[in-house]
């Protein structure tokens, strides 16, 4: 009878050792999504910056709803056309980091990855109409 016993306890924790195991690996799965940026945007104190800003590390299509129809835009002085500009770059291109904030919260600074273009300091500075619209984005490499 001891003998019995001995061998179902024994069954018995084996059977709970292994159900652990499996069970240790399954809490220890890390998801994560294409969209996950965890970058620090509390610098940015204008909350419509921090969300179109939020919505280009995103790669959202939101980003789009932040501007005017036609937004006025420039890369490094030159005139360019946004919404072609953006549908390359949307969701290739984002800050690695926001370094300084100015005017307000509407000039970011930082690191920013370009595509094909490289990793390179710099500047959008977003320009708002009354309605609370950006009507024009400047952006270039900052000095």
């Amino acid at each position: 009878m001891i003998r019995n016993f001995a061998m179902a306890a024994v069954i018995s924790l084996s059977c709970t050792a292994c159900g652990q195991k499996i069970q240790g690996k399954e809490s220890q799965k890390i998801i994560t999504t294409p969209n996950q940026n965890n970058m620090d945007l509390s610098k940015i104190t204008d909350d419509t910056v921090k969300q179109a800003i939020q919505a280009l590390q995103d790669g959202d299509q939101s980003w789009y709803t932040f501007f005017t129809e036609n937004p006025m835009m420039t890369d490094d002085g030159n005139t360019i056309d946004f919404k072609s500009f953006f549908s390359h770059a949307l969701g290739k291109e984002k800050f690695l980091s926001i370094d300084k904030v100015e005017n307000d919260s509407k000039d970011i600074y930082g690191n920013f990855e370009a595509g094909k273009w490289g990793t390179f300091r710099t500047f959008f500075k977003f320009h708002k109409n009354n309605e609370g619209k950006f009507d024009r984005l400047d952006i270039g490499q900052a000095k």
